[in-house]
């Protein structure tokens, strides 16, 4: 799709995001910059993403009558999932007969969509290095899979959720079953499943932005963004930062892995692959076939960042994932429960060196929503880091 028409005419290129939060606002006005017509699709009125779409659609993604009808009434010539909880079995008939394009093909947004299909992909099909793992249906499956191997400490995760969510860490048997709760409680749909990993003593975990885009002879070629650091605090990214320093074997496992999974995914686009590191050994975790949220540091970081990466790559345009400058992100969260908060000390976090925000425009506020956030550029991570969670620390979100 080289040819890139006028918005809002006859020859528009449209493009329908089914998800529509921070991460897809910026694709989206990534993909305005290049003359596309956009369409925001969201279980939510108001989302960041319907704020500055050409068009802005809500209905419930995870119903496939309305996915389809909505898919047929729009006719976009590419569907971009930006999210997990969206009717897949729908979107890969919708491929299978020629109706729409999904990104970065219907089958990957099927495998990725919950925890099982891609970690079965990776360890029984390409025999990629993971953690031990089992699926549990329930609490007594998850006791007899710690007490059968993979013992404590162990993390568990629903099979579907996003940004950690339902995630905890089982330190021992008193643990499990309030491990089980959060799990019931944070998956994004709720079918009693979930996975439990042998914990990995690792030295730290990455996320190795890889992009598969169209070289100059119309061939898919792979590149990869240096490696991002981050800090996770119960499965949810607080702060990140690029580049992140890695052992040569170390980067080169990462890289081997990273190609063997995208590459078996296939299409075209970004991809967030979430890897452990110990020494020069590299095992995979996770992969999202879309911006992830770690990558929010490549706004300050990249010259295009994982945003404008994606855009460009699913459009069949060249890429570039050369970094620009060290730098770092650092969340900023609502602190309150309240609709329409404000933000106070937004110029005094801006008068930090080398800082920016981005200030999402959630319609809804919670003590722990991600609202905002910090990023900051300078000549060395550990600088970026200190400079991008003061800022943070800085904007006071409150109750108007």
């Amino acid at each position: 799709m080289t040819t890139l028409g006028t918005p809002l005419s006859p020859s528009a290129t449209r493009v329908m995001l089914l998800g529509s939060g921070e991460l897809g606002k910026e694709v989206l006005i990534a993909l305005q910059r290049l003359g596309v017509e956009t369409i925001a699709v969201d279980r939510y009125e108001n989302a960041p993403g319907q704020q500055v779409a050409h068009h802005a659609r809500t209905i419930t993604m995870s119903d496939p009558a309305q996915l389809r009808a909505l898919i047929e009434a729009e006719k976009p010539q590419l569907v971009v999932p930006e999210i997990e909880a969206i009717a897949t079995p729908m979107l890969q008939q919708l491929e299978d007969a020629g109706v729409v394009r999904v990104i970065p093909t219907a089958r990957a947004a099927r495998l990725t969509m919950d925890r099982e299909g891609i970690r079965r992909l990776a360890a029984e099909t390409l025999g990629v290095p993971t953690s031990p793992y089992k699926f549990c249906d329930s609490l007594a499956e998850l006791q007899a899979a710690i007490d059968d191997g993979i013992g404590y400490p162990c993390i568990v995760k629903p099979v579907m959720s996003s940004s950690g969510k339902g995630q905890s860490k089982i330190d021992g048997a008193a643990d499990v079953q309030k491990a089980w709760d959060y799990a019931m409680a944070g998956g994004r749909v709720s079918h009693g499943r979930v996975i439990v990993e042998g914990f990995i003593d690792f030295d730290y975990e990455i996320t190795l932005l890889t992009v598969r885009a169209l070289d100059g002879t119309g061939a898919v070629q792979t590149q990869f963004c240096e490696p991002i650091g981050h800090v996770q605090v119960s499965g949810d990214y607080v702060e990140s930062w690029q580049p992140h320093p890695m052992a040569p074997a170390a980067l080169q496992k990462a890289q081997q892995i990273a190609q063997a999974v995208t590459a078996d995914l296939g299409g075209q686009g970004l991809f967030g692959v979430e890897l452990f590191v110990k020494g020069d050994q590299v095992w995979f975790s996770e992969v999202s076939p879309r911006p992830h949220d770690t990558g929010m540091v490549t706004m300050a970081t990249q010259w295009q960042n994982e945003f404008e990466l994606h855009a460009r790559a699913i459009l069949g345009l060249p890429v570039d994932t050369t970094l620009k400058s060290p730098g770092a992100s650092a969340v900023v969260y609502g602190g309150v429960d309240a609709t329409g908060i404000v933000f106070d000390g937004v110029a005094d976090a801006l008068a930090l060196p080398g800082v920016d925000l981005r200030l999402f425009g959630k319609p809804e506020s919670f003590s722990k929503r991600r609202m905002g956030v910090a990023l900051a550029h300078a000549a060395d991570i550990d600088t970026a880091r200190r400079n991008a969670k003061e800022a943070a620390s800085r904007v006071k979100p409150r109750q108007a």
